[in-house]
């Protein structure tokens, strides 16, 4: 007798479970490396530093932040507050806009994010080492697919 059918949506219930299980998963790897570096940045105050290390040309104001972020003003406030105070951000004034504040990385901070995607890499190893390179490779292609496929946002 075979088995019978999960009802719909089952599968795709039990694939969502799985990769909130995996980002947590990889959360957690990548806060013990981090730890291992004594580096004391939540995961919002990380965000911020990789959007920061992603601008090039012009530093990227507040508002920028806060729409990257999807979070209010306030937010990212408080986050450059925090930033700035561990001496890894500084705010720095438009040339063109003096009312505008802009945000940019300084070396501490270079090296933090430095440190940071060290610590991303390796908790990504850990996670995937059981994988062959061919799983890999196919595990990739799939997560491309669905981050940057048709009909999504494209939101990191």
């Amino acid at each position: 007798m075979p088995s019978p059918e999960p009802p719909a949506g089952a599968a795709d219930a039990n694939v969502a479970e799985q990769l909130v299980r995996l980002t947590r998963r990889m959360q957690r790897a990548q806060k013990r490396h981090m730890d291992r570096l004594d580096l004391a940045v939540t995961p919002a105050q990380s965000r911020l530093l990789r959007i920061v290390g992603h601008c090039r040309g012009t530093a990227p104001r507040m508002a920028d932040l806060a729409e990257r972020l999807e979070v209010v003003p306030r937010a990212v406030t408080t986050l450059v507050d925090a930033l700035e105070a561990n001496g890894t951000v500084r705010r720095v004034p438009d040339p063109a806009n003096r009312r505008v504040v802009r945000i940019e990385l300084t070396d501490t901070g270079r090296s933090a994010l430095r440190a940071l995607r060290g610590a991303r890499r390796a908790a990504a190893e850990e996670i995937l080492s059981p994988l062959t390179p061919a799983q890999r490779a196919q595990l990739g292609g799939l997560l491309s697919t669905l981050v940057d496929g048709a009909g999504g946002t494209g939101a990191h």
